[in-house]
């Protein structure tokens, strides 16, 4: 339970440090600039290529692989592991040189709608960022080396590395103003994060070294293991690109307000992604390894319940406060007050997607468990479609200005229907899905939130919006404990549950 605590304690340090990082970036270069929008696409090509290339395959395939090399092979693995490290090296080096050669074409295709001076920009952004490819992956293999290894700490706190260096780089700009430090700079991030890792590796005793030839780790058969995996990243990075090119039609400030959005969507599922995979995910592959479908059936209602308990009154807090949470956070420096007010909209949409997806993203853990990654596979496929199709239909129907508004309630539409294909297809897998409890808690979960909604409205009504901090807290205050209390009142124990086992890691710690 301790090493489980500081493994939580570093991924939350880190997630905190990345958002810390964002708010830095927008601060300095200016919310709704061109500037900030062609450095956001920029860096976004990097971590698509990356993700799509072996981001999606790490835990899944290359890691097993890993694994059993360093338990069956004479030398625990370590020949195995030089020679993939080695194609890891080769293999994104020339990936990198082929995207460096077709920066202004991957531009293109991410923002469409960008001026000639922004496309430009971003091309020369994006020839100082593509290297980032190379860095994530050596950084994502000897992390993972690592772990195999026992020595979890560097890994889980490297990206906090990478997040302090951009942060200084940020501050710096401010008071230089240089391209070329923000350029390198943010780079150098990434770098330091992989040299800590590869650092870490070596000082483990393992003997960090690159082979000419790298044969011999059965490429093959881990192209046919990916084979799934590949399917659901690449629809995953295809409803990112969609959603950035609708974005980028919405003029100056589209994108940034579209990721900035999607930044603070995503923390409050990273902490309930936490909660799930450090206290019910490994008896939930025990239960698959025992092939006790009723366990996993039982584990997979609670997770979803306690999701569904934790996200709705966040969702309606972001729903109702988007506005003033955007002012607070991001109306700094040199930023456009017409970009906040969008990125706020924005926001506010988001919270429409927040239960779905965390239900719907803990479920998929359903069929990882039980190893198959087919399924999801196509099921993220479907998603990707509807998704995409959305963005679409946003493009072509809203007014230019709300096209990026219409992005997340396009994610709320995707996963719900995601979700509704996962829950039919894990019923028949599993023979039932606890559907009355899950009903009974979703029923109850609603009628607190909309109780605490009501309780955050009044006073928001009562305070008006002037001041967004004063708003944000009195409502976030009121509905919170409106919700709390109409919780107890109808007995939704799935928060007794977070908030006892909360505690507890705190006091393992």
């Amino acid at each position: 339970m301790a090493r489980t605590s500081r493994m939580a304690l570093a991924t939350l340090a880190s997630r905190a440090a990345g958002f810390v990082r964002v708010l830095v970036l927008t601060a300095a270069l200016g919310l709704g600039t061109r500037l900030l929008d062609a450095y956001n696409v920029a860096n976004t090509l990097p971590n698509a290529v990356y993700e799509l290339l072996i981001g999606g395959a790490m835990a899944s395939v290359i890691v097993p692989l890993l694994t059993r090399a360093s338990l069956t092979d004479p030398d625990q693995g370590v020949l195995y592991t030089q020679r993939l490290l080695s194609l890891m090296v080769y293999g994104l080096s020339a990936i990198t040189i082929l995207a460096l050669a077709v920066a202004p074409w991957l531009v293109d295709l991410v923002a469409p709608g960008f001026t000639a001076e922004q496309h430009e920009m971003a091309v020369v952004l994006s020839r100082y960022f593509l290297p980032q490819i190379l860095f994530y992956g050596v950084s994502a293999t000897a992390g993972a080396v690592l772990n195999i290894r026992g020595r979890f700490a560097v890994a889980a706190w490297a990206p906090l590395c990478n997040s302090l260096v951009v942060i200084a780089v940020g501050l710096l700009y401010v008071g230089s103003r240089s391209f070329t430090l923000l350029a390198i700079g943010t780079s150098a991030g990434v770098f330091a994060q992989m040299a800590l890792v590869v650092w870490a590796l070596s000082r483990s005793g393992f003997p960090v070294r690159l082979h000419l030839d790298p044969r011999g780790i059965a490429i093959r058969r881990i192209g046919a293991l990916a084979g799934w995996v590949l399917l659901s990243v690449l629809g995953a990075q295809a409803f990112l690109v969609a959603a950035t090119r609708v974005a980028s039609l919405s003029g100056p400030g589209g994108v940034t307000a579209y990721q900035n959005a999607l930044a603070v969507f995503q923390v409050p599922f990273a902490v309930i992604a936490l909660f799930v995979m450090t206290t019910m995910l490994p008896r939930l592959s025990r239960s698959a390894a025992r092939r006790d479908h009723d366990r996993i059936v039982r584990d997979l209602s609670l997770a979803v319940r306690v999701a569904v308990a934790v996200t709705a009154p966040i969702a309606v807090a972001m729903v109702l406060l988007g506005r003033p949470i955007a002012t607070v956070l991001f109306d700094h420096g040199s930023s456009a007050p017409s970009t906040v007010r969008t990125l706020g909209t924005v926001l506010a949409a988001f919270g429409l997607a927040l239960v779905p997806f965390s239900a719907y993203s803990i479920l998929q853990r359903g069929f990882y468990a039980m190893q198959d990654t087919r399924t999801p596979a196509l099921i993220t496929a479907g998603v990707a479609v509807t998704g995409i199709a959305g963005c679409v239909v946003s493009g072509l129907v809203l007014p230019t200005a709300s096209i990026v508004a219409g992005v997340p309630v396009v994610y709320a539409i995707a996963y719900t229907a995601g979700l509704a294909a996962t829950v039919v297809v894990l019923r028949r897998r599993l023979g039932w899905i606890d559907g009355r409890r899950l009903m009974r808690t979703h029923v109850r979960v609603s009628l607190a939130a909309a109780a605490g909604a009501g309780g955050a409205f009044g006073m928001i009504l009562l305070v008006g919006t002037s001041m967004p901090a004063l708003t944000i807290a009195a409502a976030a205050g009121v509905g919170a404990l409106v919700y709390l209390t109409s919780a107890k009142l109808l007995h939704i124990g799935e928060l007794r549950l977070v908030l006892a086992t909360t505690i507890g890691g705190l006091r393992a710690g």
